[in-house]
């Protein structure tokens, strides 16, 4: 009934250009932290560029968005900016959050994946795990992922997949994604072999956003295929998803910051369309809420004005 409720106010709002609200969000994502351990150089967290403070998600905090979110929540992602597993509590705030049956995913870059934190995730009940893997050289994956390990990166995998076998478990489904650029390019065949001869379960590749790609960038894929952008007639780079003036993720799902700040999307990633506050608020006073409600107004009245919906490749489709 939630899921049918967001999808006739998603359509709704898009037929009259109005915020027809009803329903609680089904999908959210939460940031376990900002810190990480590598630089990858279009990463906030990476380049160490945040104007928002940097910290850790606490305990009550987390409770207190499962506890309010639970009935109607049914996706949870573990991910917003930074590496989940330097926050000490993540694995148990995953296990509090299967307890209350609801699907988890985060994504890591897999360097602390020891024998032990492996078993500990799969005992966590984590149902989906998403293991950046950008290269299949040291020298291809180091140009992106600044600081890191591949051998640290497939030991990481190896301990999963040994976890899972020792428990008997299915979980969590592993994923290796491949950030597409152009010094990896020539290496995808290369990471679905890989991940067959791992055990992984599947490969994602995603198009890599960069922020200022208006005059290029040497991390702009070759292959048309693999890049967000394309080259109009005036040479400049842009953008080649369309912005529709409209967005199913602003009907349906939300993104919480370690210290409980709700922003709109994953695009936001410095938090600067700020919609509430879990810390003084429930989170369904800030959804049906005058600020979230002028935020979609804006989405429906000119998406392309808005700064975060510019470099955006999500479509707006329903998916089912």
């Amino acid at each position: 009934m939630n899921f049918k409720l967001l999808i006739i106010s998603y359509y709704f709002s898009k037929l009259f250009k109005k915020d027809f609200s009803k329903g609680m969000p089904f999908s959210i994502s939460v940031e376990p932290t900002t810190s990480c351990n590598l630089r990858c150089p279009e990463c906030p967290s990476g380049l160490r560029s945040f104007t928002r403070p940097t910290g850790m998600l606490t305990d009550d905090t987390f409770k207190n968005i499962i506890d309010d979110l639970s009935p109607t929540l049914s996706y949870l992602t573990f991910y917003f900016q930074g590496e989940p597993y330097l926050n000490p509590a993540f694995l148990k705030h995953v296990q509090y959050a299967h307890q209350k049956r609801i699907y988890t995913a985060t994504s890591t870059n897999a360097h602390y994946l020891s024998p032990e934190k492996a078993e500990e995730t799969v005992k966590s009940g984590l149902d989906r795990l998403i293991i950046s893997i950008d290269g299949t050289t040291q020298s291809t994956y180091e140009s992106y992922r600044i600081g890191g390990s591949l051998d640290k990166v497939l030991e990481g995998t190896k301990n999963m997949i040994a976890a899972k076998k020792k428990l008997n478990s299915s979980k969590p489904y592993l994923i290796f994604q491949f950030l597409v650029v152009k010094p990896n390019e020539h290496q995808i065949d290369e990471v679905y072999k890989l991940a067959h001869e791992l055990g992984v379960d599947e490969v994602k590749l995603k198009t890599a956003q960069i922020y200022d790609h208006e005059n290029g960038s040497d991390l702009i894929p070759e292959q048309g295929k693999y890049s967000r952008y394309t080259k109009n007639s005036a040479g400049k780079y842009v953008i080649k998803n369309s912005l529709e003036h409209s967005c199913w993720k602003m009907w349906h799902s939300a993104v919480i910051t370690w210290d409980g700040k709700v922003v709109p999307c994953c695009f936001d990633k410095d938090a600067t369309h700020q919609l509430g506050s879990v810390s003084s608020q429930n989170f369904k006073q800030i959804w049906k809420g005058p600020q979230y409600s002028q935020f979609r107004k804006s989405i429906l009245r000119s998406r392309s004005e808005i700064d975060i919906c510019k470099n955006c490749t999500e479509g707006t489709k329903v998916f089912f």
